[in-house]
């Protein structure tokens, strides 16, 4: 992924005010991001921990959503996860239903879509082995190379995003 700016990344937003965008902050290690090893740029609000922030390149430029982070988290019953964007598998702590509002007036009337995906939105560095899951045995082996890994989360990430769009 290309380095965004600031100003790239909150004029990008689709499902948020101008004004949201402007007081939301970025990743707290934002002058050292690994861009080259980014598909998207992924984070949870240092400022609001129950909001996070997505942003894709496009052909059309950047394109931005929020999202709302569960205030309890899952418990108990459940072991592991699976990441729907890069499949990656977690400890349950490790992935969170994550709530975007629709684009547009349907959002704004309360619509949302949600997708299940790693806690700390790094799916780019566990598809690269650059971050390991929290998981025992570590991540399984896969035949598909790691560029076939990218483009299917990308593809994943891409009907997420749309199905925002389209609000």
């Amino acid at each position: 992924m290309e380095p965004l700016s600031d100003k790239q990344i909150r004029s990008s937003f689709v499902n948020c005010t101008k004004g949201e965008a402007q007081r939301m902050r970025l990743p707290l290690d934002f002058a050292d991001l690994p861009w080259e090893d980014l598909d998207f740029l992924g984070w949870v609000d240092p400022g609001a921990p129950l909001r996070a922030h997505l942003v894709r390149p496009t052909p059309d430029g950047p394109l931005g959503i929020t999202l709302r982070v569960p205030a309890t988290s899952r418990t108990s019953a459940i072991k592991s996860s699976l990441c729907q964007i890069c499949l990656t598998g977690h400890a349950a702590s490790g992935v969170s239903l994550l709530a975007a509002p629709l684009a547009g007036a349907r959002g704004r009337d309360g619509n949302t879509v949600g997708l299940y995906v790693c806690a700390d939105l790094a799916c780019s560095l566990y598809l690269r082995g650059k971050r390991q899951p929290k998981l025992r045995g570590g991540r399984p082996d896969e035949s598909v190379s790691v560029e076939d890994r990218i483009a299917r989360a990308m593809a994943n990430l891409d009907a997420f995003t749309t199905r925002i769009q389209a609000g």
